[in-house]
């Protein structure tokens, strides 16, 4: 009957022990060791004591191998209160037998400010690779499959050892999510949604992204997915276009940003001629009109409604793209936000040219509504580089702003009509050819306000929306290794 041995976490003793007691009360928890920082002076009784660096690090996945000696190995990632649900141990373990998988793990209830909700997760998938997943805390692993997971690591890990660990685990067996609530925990990184994206292009996490980019990419070495640095030339020689740069804005109901945005892009100075095509989405709330009297005033302005009914972001992007008004380069721009100066589309345009890319993504500074520069102020994604850019870019939620794209390629690709990861889905399809540009001076101004469409979403809308970037990079990487498997 002793199936499981459990590794908890533990820097609060009273916190802990309240956890241990739960988890000893089931007849197959065979032992409960305590993860302590090193140093730390904390004995409980019915437990055993290991000093660790950090949860994170290899060592101390190393350290959970060794003392696996039963079938199962749960390791609770968190150091506050665990409260169990009925037989949630005796779940975990009988669907583990039942379906072998080398993962199991299940949705929970959060406990924020005394106040109980519902936390579900979603399931990993083949493109389920950014190190953020959710998995909530408690981890259920199959003992031989992390043993055999530390054996085959040969990279001493500071940071990205629980994360390498489930990336080495998938590549044996399924990583499976029960729907049911199991057990609740206490969060206290209480930050809206639109708060927490960009902790990872944070400059005091680069060296854990440095990490984490290094076991991704082992990882997609070890599967097939990998792709080496050789790219597609483009020569730019199709010139049947009327300007050369187009900046799409597509829009619903932005009366209270979209003038700004059009100004920025009418103040701009370039040695080629250019245009902003606003595809306005059937807005209703004076947006529309706010065009139609720019479009009056500019040529430069071309106001398309769409004849269809049924587009998202992306499916206005393809009506503005397959405008024959537009140029030879399509440059985005928000409808909430502006471009730095008047050099943005100049310096876009030239890196084009000088990086021999089918795609220029730049960099941006968050701003409030009122223009005023706000953490994490400049966001440049310099975790990507020429090397090894397109094989991180599936590990990491988004690949920056402003994009733009050279219009024959974007054309024949086309973008997925949705709201929500369009831009990430390009991204992630364009650099399998082509090389990606960047820029990483700021050119855009991105305003953080309360109608931003992820400044606060619940979790069903946040799962909703990761589940769908999952399933972006499962295809992506299928066809990756499809790629690859051509050239063996």
């Amino acid at each position: 009957m002793k199936q499981i041995n459990c590794f908890v976490a533990c820097n609060e003793i009273a916190q802990t022990e309240k956890t241990v007691q739960q988890i000893i009360q089931s007849p197959l928890v065979k032992n409960v060791y305590l993860l302590v920082k090193k140093g730390a002076n904390i004995q409980l009784k019915d437990c055993q004591t290991l000093e660790i660096d950090s949860i994170q690090s290899s060592k101390t996945i190393q350290l959970i191998a060794e003392k696996s000696d039963t079938l199962y190995s749960l390791i609770y990632t968190k150091d506050t209160t665990l409260e169990l649900g009925q037989y949630a141990l005796e779940r975990f373990f009988h669907i583990a037998e039942s379906t072998k998988a080398g993962l199991v793990y299940a949705d929970y209830y959060q406990i924020a400010n005394g106040v109980r909700s519902n936390s579900p997760v979603i399931d990993y998938q083949e493109g389920s690779l950014r190190d953020d997943f959710n998995f909530g805390s408690v981890l259920f692993y199959n003992a031989a499959n992390l043993k055999k997971a530390v054996a085959e690591t040969a990279t001493d890990y500071q940071f990205a050892g629980l994360y390498n660990l489930r990336l080495k685990v998938s590549q044996q067996a399924e990583l499976l999510h029960i729907n049911e609530y199991l057990y609740s925990e206490v969060e206290h990184d209480t930050r809206k949604s639109g708060e927490k994206q960009f902790d990872y292009v944070d400059p005091k996490n680069r060296a854990v992204q440095l990490e984490m980019e290094a076991a991704c990419t082992d990882h997609l070495k070890n599967i097939g997915g990998y792709l080496a640095p050789v790219f597609k030339k483009i020569e730019f020689n199709e010139s049947n276009f009327p300007v050369e740069a187009t900046v799409i804005i597509p829009i619903k109901n932005r009366v209270k940003t979209v003038e700004d945005a059009i100004k920025s892009v009418l103040i701009q100075k370039t040695g080629f001629e250019f245009n902003l095509i606003i595809v306005d989405n059937f807005s209703t709330d004076g947006t529309s009109e706010l065009i139609s009297n720019y479009a009056k005033l500019d040529p430069r302005v071309i106001h398309v409604i769409p004849e269809r009914t049924d587009l998202g972001i992306g499916g206005c992007w393809n009506a503005g793209v397959d405008n024959v008004l537009c140029g030879k380069f399509a440059v985005q721009l928000d409808s909430d936000d502006v471009y730095q100066d008047e050099n943005t589309l100049q310096t876009i345009v030239d890196a084009f040219y000088e990086q021999n890319c089918a795609m220029v993504i730049g960099s941006y500074t968050m701003t409030n509504f009122a223009m005023e520069t706000i953490a994490p102020g400049l966001i440049d994604h310099k975790e990507w580089t020429p090397k090894n850019g397109r094989n991180n870019a599936l590990r990491i939620n988004g690949l920056g702003a402003p994009r733009a794209f050279y219009t024959p390629v974007l054309r024949d690709i086309k973008v997925p009509n949705t709201s929500y990861g369009e831009d990430y889905a390009l991204g992630l399809r364009i650099s399998r050819e082509y090389q990606i540009g960047r820029i990483y001076t700021s050119l855009y101004l991105c305003r953080r306000w309360d109608e931003n469409s992820d400044a606060s979403l619940d979790v069903v809308k946040m799962n909703g929306h990761n589940l769908y970037k999952d399933k972006i990079r499962t295809i992506e990487l299928k066809a990756r290794k499809v790629s690859f498997a051509k050239k063996d």
